[in-house]
């Protein structure tokens, strides 16, 4: 029998993962909490935004799939801390970036919401499938 909290996370981590395929903030509203945070200090300066600075970058980008190109995604974990607190390991590629997400998740006005994404990623400088730390661009 499964976990509904379980269900519930993938489920909008699920969500998450098409928004960002699709660069689509209509999909990414309903799975970030108004007051989410974005961060990465992969490259210098670290970024760090809040989603009314998020959500216009996403819509001024190509998304992957009108480029005919597919996001790969994967959950690595879903931890929950008490009743509504979550922290989902994500994984997600949009080439040539490799992205590590660590999603926060609240449970509040009776759904799951993504309240922090912090975020490492990694550029396939040689398009072999080969990894290198990167500095540079945000991400997806």
């Amino acid at each position: 029998m499964s976990d509904p909290r379980f269900d519930a996370v993938a489920a909008v981590l699920q969500e998450y993962f098409d928004g960002l395929c699709h660069s689509d903030t209509q999909r990414l509203r309903r799975v970030f909490h108004p007051q989410a945070v974005y961060a990465c200090a992969t490259a210098e300066p670290a970024v760090i935004l809040r989603m009314e600075e998020y959500f216009p970058i996403v819509d001024q980008r190509p998304s992957p799939a009108s480029r005919g190109e597919t996001v790969q995604e994967r959950i690595l974990s879903i931890e929950f801390a008490g009743p509504v607190t979550a922290l989902a390991k994500v994984e997600c590629a949009i080439l040539p970036k490799h992205f590590t997400d660590l999603l926060t998740l609240i449970h509040v006005d009776g759904r799951w919401q993504i309240i922090a994404k912090v975020f490492h990623y990694e550029l396939d400088r040689r398009g072999d499938g080969v990894n290198k730390s990167a500095s540079g661009a945000q991400s997806g």
